[in-house]
């Protein structure tokens, strides 16, 4: 995005790419679909040590100019849930305008590019490659976080920075399953594949999406969504059924006293979690009306604080996104150079800045690279 926006301002542009193919990413995101922007990105939707630093890209360069990006090249696409957009066939197809652009603008791009060494000269950038030396006027790093090393990822983007001095902030995997303890484990992994709505809450932010058992934990949008918020460590609470009150699961006994409660129950969550919950509340299958205040309270708490254990989080090798990175109090929120080293740009994930799961990260990265491209 930076480099075809660049070019078609008439800069003579390169792209330095360490990878074999161009955009590995974008192939694999959203099973291979890419949800590539959302409708509703706002400032809002984005964590950041300096929240401010987002809004005037995200102004300059909508959701909305992305779709008409992509509908002036015909792609077919789809909204999955509210303002999320997917490619309705394949990721390939967002790729190959992409590579268009570039084409048309006139930028280049050199795949398995290995930098050896930068070298900042007066009015000057020299990067040393395995591919020759390239003398430039503005260096733009855009080099994404750690999330997913098996494509290529690394902390290369943050050590250009630490090298002219900038501070990185904390980073951490986030967009990421959470893993479960050892004896959770065993007792949720007859959960494996099974997937319910439910209400995940950490640090006062609750999202109330999907949450899928894997055999490792738990995973889903819900659980995806409450890591950008949580840490291992901290509390975290799964509400199985967030619409239930305490007072209409007592209903149950006073409106259907001859049904049980596995019945109201296998209603709501799927059949074997219900099981699952009856080695602990093995009168789940007798008749509402014989079950006390005391039995019905246990069971809305169980219900309404379920305990993964968690554990930890899967990680890089499973994140979506990066959290922290180069601190944007040191970088211009307008034309992301470096308050650091002149001619030296920063965008995109590399950035402490963080979108939500649902296609905000692809926003960002478009708007942070078209904002940019506009003045290196």
């Amino acid at each position: 995005m930076c480099a075809a926006t660049a070019a078609y301002r008439g800069r003579r542009v390169v792209v330095l790419d360490h990878a074999n193919k161009a955009g590995k990413k974008i192939l694999m995101s959203g099973g291979g679909r890419c949800n590539f922007t959302n409708m509703d990105a706002a400032p809002k939707h984005f964590l950041s040590d300096n929240p401010h630093f987002c809004i005037s890209a995200l102004r300059r360069y909508s959701s909305q100019d992305f779709v008409d990006l992509v509908d002036r090249h015909g792609l077919d696409y789809v909204e999955k849930t509210p303002g999320q957009l997917f490619c309705e066939h394949s990721a390939k197809d967002l790729l190959e305008i992409l590579m268009t652009e570039l084409e048309w603008s006139g930028a280049e791009l050199k795949l398995n590019s290995k930098i050896h060494h930068i070298e900042y000269q007066e009015t000057q950038t020299v990067i040393k490659t395995n591919q020759g030396d390239f003398a430039c006027e503005s260096l733009v790093i855009a080099t994404g976080g750690l999330s997913i090393p098996t494509m290529g990822a690394s902390g290369f983007g943050y050590d250009i920075a630490k090298q002219v001095g900038h501070n990185i902030l904390p980073t951490r995997a986030s967009l990421v399953p959470i893993t479960v303890q050892p004896d959770r484990k065993a007792q949720l992994a007859e959960l494996s594949g099974i997937a319910c709505d439910i209400a995940a809450s950490a640090n006062g932010t609750t999202f109330q999406e999907p949450m899928l058992f894997t055999h490792r934990g738990v995973s889903g949008p819900s659980i995806l969504q409450i890591t950008n918020f949580w840490q291992p460590g901290e509390a975290l609470t799964i509400n199985l059924v967030p619409d239930l009150t305490l007072e209409s699961l007592q209903s149950v006994r006073e409106n259907t006293p001859k049904k049980s409660f596995e019945g109201f129950l296998s209603n709501q969550l799927p059949k074997r979690l219900v099981d699952l919950m009856k080695e602990t509340f093995p009168w789940l299958n007798e008749r509402s009306a014989q079950t006390s205040n005391e039995q019905i309270e246990s069971l809305f708490n169980y219900l309404a604080n379920f305990d993964i254990a968690p554990n930890g989080t899967e990680g890089y090798r499973t994140a979506e996104v990066t959290l922290g990175g180069v601190n944007t109090k040191e970088v211009s929120s307008k034309t992301f150079e470096s308050n650091k080293q002149k001619g030296l740009y920063f965008i995109g994930e590399v950035l402490d800045v963080t979108g939500w799961l649902g296609g905000y990260n692809f926003q960002w990265a478009w708007a942070s690279g078209f904002c940019a491209g506009q003045y290196v």
